[in-house]
Formats: C-alpha cells, sequence, structure tokens
C-alpha cells in the first residue's frame, strides 16, 4: 500500500473484532498480506479456522493466557501480553505485511497488562505503508489521538442481556 493508516475500533458495543477480520478478509481478498494478532485470547474461534481456509494471505496468533477475564493471572497475563507485543512489533516491521490487526490490544492496555506507551510508541513505528489496527474496549485518549480513524461501536440492545451466551460462528 502506498499510505497506511491507523484505525482503531473500540466502545461497549458488538462488532469491533468482527470489523477487523472483515477488513482482513478484504483485505486477503485484494491480495494484500495480513498478520493478525490476538490478545487476551487463547482459543479456537470462527475467525481463526477461516484465516486458515484463506491460505497464507492472513498470518494469525494469540497472546493470551486463557484466563485474563474469568481467573486472571496479572503477572502472567501481563507478560503474555508483552510478549505479544513484542511479536506484533516484529510483524509490523518485517515488511511481510500490508495490514498488522491487534485484537483486543486496548482492552490488554486498559487492564494494565500493556503500557499505553508503547502501543504509541508502536503507532509512531509503524512503516508508512502498514495498516494498523486497534480493537477493543476502553481504547484511551491518547491511542484515540493517535489513530487515523476511531470507531466506537454502541450497544443499544443486546440478547446477552437476556441470557443468551456467546455463540459459537456468532460472537466466537
Amino acid at each position: 500500500m502506498d499510505q497506511g493508516k491507523v484505525q482503531v475500533y473500540t466502545g461497549n458495543g458488538k462488532g469491533k473484532t468482527t470489523a477487523a477480520v472483515g477488513l482482513a478478509v478484504r483485505a486477503a481478498g485484494a491480495g494484500l498480506r495480513v498478520y493478525f494478532g490476538q490478545f487476551m485470547k487463547n482459543n479456537e474461534t470462527g475467525e481463526l479456522a477461516a484465516f486458515r481456509a484463506l491460505g497464507d494471505r492472513i498470518e494469525a496468533e494469540q497472546y493470551g493466557t486463557g484466563g485474563e477475564i474469568a481467573a486472571p493471572d496479572p503477572q502472567a497475563d501481563a507478560l503474555s501480553a508483552r510478549a505479544g507485543l513484542e511479536r506484533a512489533r516484529e510483524a509490523l516491521l518485517s515488511g511481510r505485511y500490508d495490514i498488522v490487526v491487534l485484537d483486543e490490544a486496548n482492552v490488554a492496555d486498559a487492564l494494565g497488562y500493556l503500557d499505553t506507551g508503547s502501543l504509541l510508541e508502536l503507532i509512531r513505528e509503524r512503516p508508512a505503508g502498514v495498516e494498523l489496527v486497534l480493537t477493543g474496549r476502553g481504547a484511551g485518549g491518547d491511542i484515540r489521538a493517535a489513530a487515523d480513524l476511531v470507531t466506537e461501536m454502541r450497544e443499544v440492545k443486546h440478547y446477552f442481556r437476556d441470557g443468551v451466551p456467546a455463540r459459537r460462528g456468532i460472537e466466537f
């Protein structure tokens, strides 16, 4: 790409990861190479299966312990997130990818597993021709200010409030 931008998908509404997945699939269909790093996740998801079906255009990795929300271990969770950020930095600077997605990086930052300064440094280091996408609730003001595009998903109504659990293929 001639001109990459920084995109942020945040807010309490559903659809942040879904938007990033859609962007990744669209980019792969256009012949672009995508790196999709997922913070706070350590499980098989529909998007990972879909990425594998697309061949080598999308490389995905997860940097999570699997217990960040249900059974947090702040020390282990922070170590996993920081190792993931270093892996994402390598991908961003490698010259191999047109788009780098840091899924749930905003949540890892908001929980203190990442340092906001490290994310801002990554944004500053971004090569001009690489699109960088950060998703997750709680994107801070400095991250929003550094971005070229910020979309905030707002929950109006959600069936989760009626006791409907996350459904495979829809929420994960």
